[in-house]
């Protein structure tokens, strides 16, 4: 036999390990090795989302959907996952984008599942009126949605947000042709054929409703003439073997003469008769109404036809109504359970062989709960509970989507929140501790993570969680002893590891549950570090849980492994159900055993066991030391709330001092040219008066005498005098240089401080024995030097009385200094040439005289 050789493998190489020739006998044989490695693969990941609970995920998904075809998808957990990481990408871009429209409840209520009717159109069968009025009104709703996301789209902000569910319907033809047809030819508010469906029918129709009419006249005239003539209480018309006749009584049939018996009642006391004349109108009837029908049944026929050669654009057109469904379905669950959007993070490390010192995370999820068990939380804490009936007619949809919107920000505290973190370079992680802390949910979260992140799902963690993205998700969690298959619990364990480790690739995800338990321990520990081994150069990541100590060992000879440990409180004898990453954890089988309530002795005679098997300094050290890394921790974590508590303080206060010296320079420029209009406005006033004391002089000197002209004078020098005293600057208006050894502010006095840039202050601490005083500026406290701080222009205090008399000097340096100053003293120079004005008119007036 002639031998060929030939790689075999289901996709890339899963391993870092060369690929081997194997032997190949024929073509047929490895198709047959592929076909059988995929079915496994398959069955595999079945059995994990059964062991991970997948489909209650999805029956929670299916009560926030809006048609029957999501609702059905979601229940028989057939949700779509992202084949690659862009496709998984894709779908949470959609959900994104649908948690703008959540709220807007978009109408879906025309939207039918329409298969089986295609299945029957295509098979030839003629559909009914009822199930053409179905297509059109699915084609219907599905365009309208389509023009509502557009509108959406254009009114909105960013028509950006609203494309990836726009994408979902872009491509789509809505057969507008088709409904319009359906629409043009049925009636189906009255589900009847128009008669303008083709002119042959609305000729036919037309020629029965006259021949009718002609028929009706007829008879009606024959059942008055029988009712006249006694031969019936009232007129009565009826049809008979499809043919309109009269009734009669039996004992009055003469009436009728020539008629035609086509029945009579149970009695036999009344006939009915086809009158002689009527009987070719009968016959025109029946002729009539059998082309109707014949011309009826060809218009849905024509209608079925053109359904059953738009099959394949129907059918791909239910399948984005179904995706448009699903991604505002996930949008609404994560807004119920307040998910937040996970990203995918960088695939792994190329060459795992490699030495790699990278410290950034591969996983990273902060306070993530397992959905399952939030979903309980949240259902059993809520009135409106959502309901698991597989019955849609049971509950609406629609309503349930709204209530939900009332469940936003009802997370609880259980479940308890866990972290997860784990290294780049990281690719076994193993996780001990006691069997109650919670090892088996930890490891369950993160494979329901991994999923619903690959199925475009919200998670509910807090911030943006990061994992990467996973071709397959395996797990070996729970018991698979079976009779049947005669399979022990290690064998089965044992036999679903081999398929595992088979189909996996280097961007799986391999989730064990008591690696190597079942057997005895010196053989379990070895086979699982064997396993563990090929795992870490096989899978992208694989997460074990166990008891034994020795495989928490390999980390310290080998980076691509790390530890965790479930939390468990010595004091409370109890587990928190937090995981401690880099930390290896004891079982604290005794301890949990002793809590539950075994019989005390068994508990003393096996601590004296556990004495010989295990050094007893070991035991207390391990014990202290894990003691001390905890209360360490607590403490870290007590300054690290206190550092960031300060921090936001610091940080308000910073802002607050930003926002006040915002814009100073403008300010004071602002203030400045306030005072020089006020400065014009009242220079103008005074001169005003003044102008006005010196015309009232002018006018009264013209009529006054010699002897009042003193008189005069000294008046209206005594009014400019005052107006002139009551404008004039005090000492008060200028900053006075005060002698620094002598002014001492006064607690709560407020004072111009130099150092803040003359800004104004208050004195919350002063002594006269000290050099500094201590003055708060809005929130700022600050110790300046009292060389530092000048008195307010008003001040009453002795300090103000002792400055110093301005020389020239000082007193142009107060003109640069405060421009208010020489402001004031122009005021000052007005009044005086107006003075001046009047003793040369009184000089005048002497001459004259």
């Amino acid at each position: 036999m002639e031998i060929s050789y030939s790689f075999v493998a289901i996709r890339k190489a899963p391993c870092s390990f060369p690929r081997v020739l194997r032997p190949v006998f024929s073509l047929s044989s490895t198709h047959e090795s592929v076909s059988v490695r995929i079915a496994t693969s398959q069955a595999l990941q079945n059995e994990t989302l059964r062991v991970l609970e997948w489909s209650s995920i999805c029956r929670q998904l299916s009560t926030f959907t809006s048609t029957s075809m999501g609702f059905d998808v979601a229940q028989k957990a057939n949700v779509r996952f992202g084949r690659t990481r862009e496709e998984s990408q894709k779908l949470l871009d959609q959900t994104t984008a649908a948690e703008a429209v959540v709220s807007i409840q978009l109408d879906f209520s025309g939207i039918e599942d329409v298969s089986g009717i295609l299945n029957s159109a295509s098979s030839g069968k003629l559909l009914t009126i009822a199930e053409l009025c179905s297509v059109r009104r699915t084609l219907k709703a599905a365009r309208e949605l389509f023009e509502k996301l557009q509108a959406l789209a254009v009114g909105g902000h960013s028509s950006d947000r609203f494309m990836p569910l726009l994408a979902i319907l872009q491509n789509c033809d809505f057969l507008v042709e088709l409904e319009r047809k359906i629409e043009f030819c049925i009636d189906c508010n009255y589900s009847i054929i128009l008669d303008r469906a083709s002119e042959d029918l609305e000729l036919i129709r037309l020629e029965k409703k006259r021949n009718m009419e002609e028929l009706d006249s007829l008879l009606k005239e024959v059942s008055f003439k029988i009712y006249q003539a006694r031969g019936i209480d009232r007129p009565l018309i009826t049809k008979r073997r499809s043919r309109m006749c009269v009734a009669v009584r039996a004992t009055h049939k003469n009436l009728v003469s020539d008629g035609i018996l086509l029945s009579a009642s149970n009695s036999g006391a009344t006939y009915f008769m086809e009158p002689k004349n009527a009987v070719d109108l009968n016959n025109m009837e029946v002729r009539l109404s059998n082309s109707e029908k014949a011309e009826e049944i060809a218009i849905l026929g024509m209608l079925s036809t053109e359904i059953s050669e738009s099959e394949i654009h129907i059918r791909y057109l239910l399948d984005r109504i179904l995706e448009l469904d699903l991604a505002l379905a996930r949008a609404a669950y994560a807004r119920w359970m307040s998910g937040v959007c996970p990203c995918f993070s960088a695939k792994g490390y190329e060459g795992l062989n490699s030495s790699i010192t990278d410290n950034t995370l591969s996983v990273d999820i902060d306070a993530i709960q397992n959905p399952l068990l939030l979903s309980y939380s949240l259902t059993s804490s809520s009135d409106n509970a959502l309901s698991y009936s597989a019955n849609v007619g049971q509950f609406d949809k629609r309503d349930n989507v709204i209530v939900s919107e009332g469940f936003l920000g009802s997370v609880t505290d259980f479940p308890i929140p866990i972290d997860i973190k784990i290294k780049r370079q990281t690719r076994v992680v193993v996780i001990s501790g006691p069997n109650t802390g919670g090892k088996t949910a930890s490891i369950k979260t993160l494979g329901l993570a991994s999923l619903m992140a690959k199925a475009g799902m919200y998670l509910p963690a807090k911030n943006q969680p990061k994992l990467p993205w996973f071709d397959l998700v395996l797990a070996d969690i729970g018991d698979h002893q079976s009779l049947e298959q005669n399979l022990s619990t290690f064998s089965g364990h044992i036999s679903r590891l081999c398929k595992i480790l088979e189909v996996s690739s280097d961007e799986s995800l391999v989730l064990i549950d008591e690696i190597g338990s079942g057997t005895d321990p010196s053989e379990g520990v070895a086979l699982s570090t064997s396993i563990l081994q090929y795992l870490k150069n096989c899978v992208n990541l694989a997460i074990v849980t166990t008891h034994y100590a020795d495989l928490t060992r390999i980390k310290d000879s080998d980076s691509s492994f790390e530890n965790a440990a479930v939390e468990f409180s010595l004091e409370t004898l109890k587990p928190t159900y937090k995981i401690l990453w880099g930390n290896t954890g004891n079982s604290n089988a005794l301890t949990i055993a002793e809590a539950i309530g075994f019989d005390p002795a068994i508990i003393e005679r096996a601590k004296k066991w556990m004495v010989n098997l295990t050094p007893e300094t070991q035991d207390e050290r391990k014990g202290l030391l894990f003691k001390s890394l905890i209360e360490e921790r607590d403490k870290l974590e007590a300054q690290r709330q206190k550092a960031a508590s300060l921090h936001a303080e610091i940080s308000a206060l910073y802002k607050e001092i930003q926002e006040e010296a915002k814009d100073l320079d403008k300010r004071e420029q602002a203030l400045m040219a306030l005072e020089t209009r006020r400065a014009q406005q009242e220079t103008a006033a005074i001169k005003s008066k003044i102008e006005t004391v010196v015309q009232e002089f002018e006018e009264q000197l013209k009529i006054a005498g010699t002897n009042q002209l003193s008189s005069l004078i000294k008046k209206a020098e005594s009014a400019i005098a005052s107006i002139c005293e009551a404008c004039s600057p005090t000492n008060d208006s200028r900053l006075n240089v005060a002698n620094a050894n002598s002014y001492t502010p006064q607690l709560g006095e407020q004072v111009f401080v130099t150092g803040l840039g003359n800004k104004l202050a208050t004195v919350v601490e002063a002594s006269d024995g000290e050099e500094t005083i201590l003055v708060q500026y809005g929130k700022i406290k600050v110790r300046v030097k009292k060389s530092s701080v000048k008195a307010l222009p008003n001040s009453e205090k002795k300090a103000a009385a002792s400055t110093l008399p301005y020389s020239k000097r000082q007193c142009r340096v107060d003109r640069v200094e405060n421009p208010l100053v020489v402001q004031m003293e122009v005021k000052m120079e007005i009044p005086m040439v107006l003075l001046c004005r009047l003793r040369r008119i009184q000089s005048t007036y002497v001459v004259c005289e």
